[in-house]
């Protein structure tokens, strides 16, 4: 029988999408924190690897029929992108830029989920829908070009775009996976997944990983390092595929627009990050083009 829920109908997956919500949100000021006391490259890889054989070890416990390989080959090809490339990208921009600027580009992901499930035909969109995602677009350019000009140390700018980047990355993987989702496990689809975000990581993070002391870092950063490895992309990646499953590519990602407040109100009571002008004028115009996006 096919899974599915009705539209404005909550439900357990529902509420699966606002628990994910809130860790991914609260994962901004864990990765930032945590590549500061962890080389990112290092932490990227270590963080992969650790979920990798968490999923494929849950999937060989099981003992389900593997996924066949044609299908196999896809996903392997999808987690490049959207687990490996993603990571690189989010992790790298994170440690770049404010956890209040990443959350807020993270925000306008559905808007290009939607054009992209559009374009594929999986979903249709109406004007409104398009013109709110318009105005995540222009909410998204406003917190990139309030990183050129902001008052910081950090390298906000670049920062910024590579998580736009990461951004580009996942909005592919997202509705590349839609259409398997609905025949595959979601455990057997994770973990094919998240092996084959481990290919690119294989060939750019080793040498950080052998060149961190492992034993000298420190309970805060292991801690932030499981954070990031077991909740968020363990238990946040399955709560995600089973949305995609039963509420489809839209209406999943629509769930992680209620990331921004959050991450911005965690960033700003442990990591001290003052919101500024430029990030409230972005929040206002990302979550009016959501709620036009979801009206």
């Amino acid at each position: 029988m096919k899974e599915t829920a009705p539209r404005g109908a909550f439900g357990v997956t529902d509420l699966m999408l606002l628990t994910m919500a809130t860790i991914w949100a609260i994962n901004f000021s864990v990765v930032k924190y945590g590549t500061g006391l962890i080389a990112p490259m290092a932490f990227t890889g270590m963080r992969v690897g650790i979920c990798a054989v968490l999923l494929v070890g849950i999937a060989l416990w099981q003992r389900k029929p593997l996924p066949v390989s044609r299908d196999i080959m896809v996903l392997l090809v999808l987690g490049i992108v959207g687990n490996g490339l993603y990571q690189l990208l989010f992790v790298e921009g994170v440690s770049r830029t404010r956890a209040g600027n990443a959350a807020l580009i993270v925000a306008a992901a559905p808007g290009f989920i939607a054009v992209a499930s559009r374009m594929r035909g999986i979903e249709r969109a109406s004007r409104r829908v398009l013109s709110g995602i318009g105005l995540s677009i222009l909410g998204v350019g406003f917190v990139v070009l309030g990183s050129s000009s902001a008052n910081s140390r950090e390298n906000t700018f670049l920062g910024s775009l590579l998580v736009f980047s990461g951004v580009l990355c996942w909005t592919a993987y997202t509705v590349g996976l839609q259409p398997l989702t609905k025949r595959i496990d979601p455990i057997q689809l994770a973990a094919t997944a998240m092996v084959g975000g481990t290919i690119p990581l294989i060939f750019t993070t080793i040498p950080a990983i052998v060149d961190t002391d492992w034993t000298a870092i420190g309970l805060g950063a292991w801690a932030s390092l499981l954070y990031a490895s077991v909740l968020s992309m363990v238990v946040g990646y399955l709560f995600w595929y089973r949305g995609l499953k039963v509420l489809g590519p839209t209406r999943t990602a629509s769930y992680s627009n209620l990331q921004p407040v959050i991450a911005l109100a965690v960033a700003w009571v442990f990591l001290k990050e003052v919101p500024t002008a430029w990030q409230i004028v972005g929040v206002a115009t990302i979550m009016s083009g959501v709620l036009l996006t979801r009206s």
